[in-house]
């Protein structure tokens, strides 16, 4: 096996042709002996001309590629339980191997299913009235399946990345994500895509049990545990009103998410282990797509050619300001999960064809950066997060985004009116440079104009609007475990996984983070 690597003109594809040449050449044989190919990652290279690279593994005849094939799901209705407490990437995909380890996943939801959660969302949007239990983080995909699906990680040394990506593909998602070097599937393909996995897992004897808030957890001397849910009444049902039901099993995952607060406190309450963990907090920029095209691509963006992405890291006064969730073409979205609080995140669809380019540009936030949270003890940055939220809701009584104009916001000057935003709430025009904690605004104040100077020329503009806040880029707790058996330090039998526990950042990590914990319990 050779690996190879051609460029061609953004939009097309190596021909047959061009692909055994290159590999003849590469292997130093005739073209007559190059057997099968296989494409391995396509990327987009924007430095000079505007290519597209393909790396190309290529066998001699008679070699055969080793062809990766998902693991065989069982039949479980009748294996030992083990409960997976939140249905957004990491259960679910704890949930998919503990299929194929032979356990039967029983998995805990708070929300609703992804389709009955889009009517929670569109409120939210239109009429700014948050359901704490149903929102752009809660419920069935979690807060992945909104947020345009990417599905790039560097966190290939967790595990074989191939089982998140071929499974995605099983369920629906398009193969192009397993060569693309910036893989996405899109919010509007992904509830399908969730849901397919909800009825794999059903069908192979797993259970799903939606609207169900879990509000306790405790483990026995015996080794099991009971996992206490309230019932989440739907609509106008008043039977389930206040009722309870109650799980066992003797191992739980605990995938809640990284907005999950309840689960945390309740944790502070029993005693159990946590630490306070930095996370990063700013703003969301949106640009024109159109400038963002101009910019990445030189002057040269042709219609046929993808919405241009970015993504940059800078260092002012020891913290990192970086850019999040970058969505190209894509939207503002309410991310809020409790009444009287502002969080913005952003989504792209499949097309990634909006008129607006969106991301977030945080800064890092270590603990010894708010001393005066620090009676809060492993919970100081999450009271730290929920007040910036608060302030945000405060200015404009409402879920509508205090705004700035990017300029502006580093002059200090109040923006008197406001470019077109794809946030639905609104945008209020605000002081956002005061209303963000001071060691926040003052590292954005640094960093914006250092980034369209030297990095991105144009990207500093009065074009871009700044809204706030971007809060929710991780996780401001960690909830310890032993590295080698992933169980909490004290808890055994208790699995923190995935974002909310602290150790994954966004889908792919959050997945093989989940079937790691899965493998743990087998």
């Amino acid at each position: 096996m050779k690996e190879i690597e051609i460029a061609c003109p953004i939009g097309k594809e190596p021909s047959p042709e061009q692909i055994v040449a290159a590999a003849a050449r590469a292997m130093g044989v005739p073209p007559r002996e190059v057997g099968t190919y296989r494409i391995l990652r396509r990327s987009t290279d924007a430095r000079g001309e505007i290519l597209s690279r393909y790396r190309i593994a290529a066998y001699l005849s008679g070699e055969e590629p080793e062809e990766y094939h998902i693991p065989e799901y069982k039949d479980v209705s009748q294996s030992e339980p083990v409960i997976v407490i939140g249905a957004g990437p990491a259960g679910m995909f704890a949930a998919l191997h503990l299929l194929m380890r032979g356990f039967k996943p029983v998995v805990l939801e708070r929300g609703k299913d992804v389709h009955a959660r889009k009517v929670d969302m569109a409120r939210l949007s239109r009429e700014g009235i948050v359901d704490p239990d149903s929102n752009y983080c809660f419920g069935e995909g979690g807060a992945g399946t909104f947020s345009d699906g990417k599905l790039y990680t560097r966190a290939t040394k967790r595990g074989d990345v191939r089982e998140v990506l071929h499974q995605f593909v099983a369920f629906g998602a398009d193969p192009s994500i397993l060569v693309d070097a910036h893989p996405h599937i899109g919010s509007d393909r992904l509830p399908g895509i969730v849901e397919n996995i909800r009825n794999c897992i059903v069908s192979h004897g797993g259970e799903y049990h939606f609207g169900h808030r879990v509000t306790d957890i405790a483990r026995h001397g015996d080794g099991n545990f009971s996992v206490t849910a309230e019932v989440i009444p739907a609509g106008n049902d008043v039977h389930n009103a206040g009722k309870t039901e109650v799980f066992t099993s003797r191992k739980v995952i605990l995938a809640t998410g990284h907005s999950a607060r309840d689960i945390y406190m309740m944790f502070a309450e029993k005693g159990w282990g946590l630490q306070a963990k930095g996370f990063a907090l700013g703003v969301r920029a949106e640009h024109p797509q159109a400038l963002i095209n101009r910019i990445q691509y030189h002057g040269k963006y042709q219609p046929y050619m993808p919405a241009a992405e970015y993504s940059f890291v800078t260092q002012i006064e020891g913290r990192g300001v970086f850019s999040f969730c970058m969505c190209p073409g894509g939207i503002l979205v309410p991310s809020a999960t409790a009444p009287g609080e502002t969080v913005l995140n952003g989504m792209s669809a499949a097309a990634r064809n909006s008129r607006w380019a969106n991301a977030g540009i945080v800064v890092s936030v270590e603990p010894e950066d708010v001393p005066e949270y620090s009676g809060f003890g492993a919970l100081s940055l999450l009271h730290f997060q929920m007040d910036v939220e608060r302030r945000m809701y405060s200015f404009s009584s409402s879920v509508k985004a205090p705004a700035q104009r990017m300029m502006d916001f580093c002059r200090r000057v109040v923006s008197s009116g406001l470019p077109a935003t794809s946030y639905r709430p609104g945008a209020v025009s605000a002081p956002l440079h005061e209303l963000l904690p001071e060691n926040v605004s003052r590292r954005l104040k640094y960093a914006l104009p250092e980034i369209g100077n030297k990095k991105m020329k144009g990207f500093y503009t009065n074009e871009a609007l700044l809204l706030g806040v971007e809060s929710r880029t991780s996780s401001p707790v960690r909830i310890p475990r032993d590295p080698d058996t992933y169980e909490h330090v004290t808890v055994k039998g208790l699995y923190p996984c995935g974002e909310g526990a602290g150790y994954a950042g966004g889908i792919v990590s959050s997945a093989l983070d989940g079937i790691n914990c899965a493998d743990r319990i087998a």
